[in-house]
């Protein structure tokens, strides 16, 4: 019998964004491997576990679709647990805006990083007004981070959190999106995909399910109706 796989395990996860941001793609087993970089035998188990869980299906050219969406991503996200699978460092900004610190923030172009949480949220589905800002980021550039943009390191309540991701998957499918500020050019900043964000923002205290139950509405919107069976 074949062993089935835990499709909400970190690498296991690079397939479910995959499939999930475009809906439309239909995919093979060896272009899931090389679009999320895992080895072909494990896309294979990961798409043969989530077809007996009847979430995807192959069409009759042998392509892999999605057949519910809507339950597989609310199950995700049911599953994952953002404050604890990632790792986070705590830095303080003496920037009382927020919006004011994100805006500086995208004036950075030289090192990697991407907005999630509510700070995220409130750029790509404006809704819960964000006291902090979460942002996925590499170890390794976190001291120059925080260097160019003034930070006190903290051990705890920092408005600034870097989030050291639990897998590389988390800045698939990123966007850019516009930040504006009074008397200031309009800039852009990296935020994760609609995807991660809702992910991340639905068990996050202080009003994360809300601000994904919002987001949510927006993602529907452009997947349509009839392809998620609403």
């Amino acid at each position: 019998m074949r062993k089935a796989v835990n499709i909400f395990e970190a690498k296991a996860t690079r397939v479910l964004r995959a499939l999930l941001t475009d809906l439309q793609r239909n995919w093979t087993i060896r272009g899931l491997a090389e679009e999320t970089g895992i080895s072909a035998g494990y896309a294979h188990a990961v798409i043969s576990t989530l077809i007996d869980l009847g979430y995807v299906t192959r069409t009759e050219a042998y392509k892999i679709k999605v057949v519910n969406p809507t339950l597989l991503l609310r199950r995700w996200a049911a599953y994952h647990q953002y404050d604890r699978v990632n790792t986070f460092l705590e830095y303080y900004t003496f920037e009382q805006e927020v919006e004011r610190f994100i805006y500086r923030l995208s004036t950075i172009t030289n090192i990697p990083y991407a907005l999630t949480g509510l700070a995220g949220a409130s750029l790509v589905a404006p809704h819960v007004r964000p006291v902090d800002v979460h942002m996925y980021v590499h170890r390794e550039d976190i001291g120059t981070l925080a260097e160019v943009l003034r930070l006190q390191p903290i051990p705890k309540g920092g408005n600034v959190k870097f989030v050291i991701p639990y897998d590389e998957g988390v800045y698939y499918g990123q966007q850019r999106v516009n930040i504006q500020v009074p008397n200031q050019a309009a800039s852009e900043v990296p935020v994760v995909s609609n995807i991660q964000l809702f992910v991340d923002l639905y068990n996050y205290p202080a009003r994360g399910l809300e601000a994904a139950e919002h987001l949510y509405k927006q993602m529907i919107g452009k997947w349509g109706k009839a392809l998620v069976g609403e």
